[in-house]
């Protein structure tokens, strides 16, 4: 009973509106569905999703698992009230980091928590994931919109990604038969990505106090716009190469940059040397270190700085890699070199060379 009213207190009374609840089901389900595969079975609002696993397509089926969130890139979309790229953030995340052992993404779930539901928010949201997961030809067939009354600021959410890919064995991409002599190919970024932005907010609204909408030359679109750019998908990029050619190590740069991400796919013996002028640099990177007086090398170990994904290859097949690459329209750059030495990445070129 409510002390103040003496009415029965209800669910909705306590913050939590279960009929918004279903309003967002229903506005978001044309979104989900247009994701599904031919593998999806049933349909939305089952305790489960069901996907059926094509074991004829594989000799020795391995499903490969990944989960991650945006971290607070979502401030930028509350910011900005902007929620229908945030999304794609979250599949990218998950997608990007299943690809590089050379895993073909199936299907994705996500889990959406908020403070107060608001329908319309929801579904945007939600339609960046399914775009996403269309875009990566994995079908989302399972979420949580997770009402949590007094938890989260108004309007505020936070949102996790889960995606299972499979692989056959004979096919993961392991890193183990690196060697030197072997090339670093960079696949280019589409800016920040979804890391390092507890720095670049502090850099951008702490030190510079720009507002979202505050418009950068240098850019040619206001620094909202710049930072809630989303996350680059691969998997379209990348999978037509694994049937043929030797991708011998892949690396998908998130947190810790060139330093962190390189080493773990290297293997004993192997180094990497990057060449840092190997490719165009966003504009957005020099002007974060400008603006937040960031040495070069912490530079490189917090952002991607223009590379998202790196594939390690044998020199003999580089030429028809990017021949590949750029008959479909993509870009890519020679950006480095497997050594003997430690599992470890040098940078060389330009300010790493003083």
């Amino acid at each position: 009973m409510d002390a103040n009213t003496g009415k029965p207190l209800t669910y909705r009374e306590a913050g939590v509106d279960i009929d918004a609840g279903n309003r967002a089901v229903e506005l978001m389900k044309k979104h989900v569905k247009a994701t599904y595969r031919p593998e999806v079975l049933g349909d939305i609002g089952g305790f489960g999703g069901l996907f059926a696993l094509n074991i004829h397509k594989y000799s020795q089926p391995v499903l490969v698992s990944g989960t991650d969130g945006v971290g607070t890139k979502l401030k930028l979309a509350f910011m900005m009230d902007k929620h229908d790229t945030i999304g794609q953030d979250a599949v990218a995340m998950c997608v990007n980091d299943i690809l590089v052992q050379g895993a073909e993404p199936l299907f994705f779930l996500d889990y959406l928590a908020v403070g107060s539901l608001e329908p319309e928010k929801v579904a945007a949201v939600v339609s960046g994931v399914a775009k996403a997961c269309s875009e990566s030809g994995c079908a989302l067939i399972g979420g949580e919109t997770a009402e949590m009354a007094g938890f989260y600021a108004d309007g505020e959410y936070d949102i996790a990604g889960f995606a299972v890919g499979i692989v056959d064995k004979p096919k993961m991409i392991t890193g183990k038969q690196i060697q030197p002599g072997d090339v670093v190919i960079g696949l280019p970024s589409s800016g920040l990505h979804s890391n390092g932005y507890s720095l670049v907010r502090k850099i951008c609204f702490d030190v510079k106090k720009f507002a979202p909408t505050e418009y950068i030359s240098e850019l040619g679109r206001t620094i909202g716009e710049e930072l809630l750019t989303p996350t680059r998908l691969y998997p379209r990029v990348c999978l037509p190469l694994f049937d043929h050619f030797d991708i011998r190590g892949m690396v998908h740069l998130t947190g810790g940059g060139f330093y962190e991400n390189i080493p773990r796919v290297l293997p004993e013996g192997c180094g990497v040397e990057i060449d840092t002028t190997a490719w165009p640099q966003p504009p957005i990177f020099s002007l974060l270190k400008e603006w937040g007086g960031v040495e070069w090398p912490e530079m490189y170990r917090t952002f991607n700085m223009g590379i998202g994904m790196i594939l390690i290859v044998p020199p003999d097949q580089v030429a028809a890699i990017q021949k590949n690459l750029n008959d479909r329209g993509e870009d890519c750059y020679i950006i480095g070199k497997v050594t003997a030495g430690t599992k470890e990445a040098v940078l060389k070129g330009g300010v790493f060379n003083g």
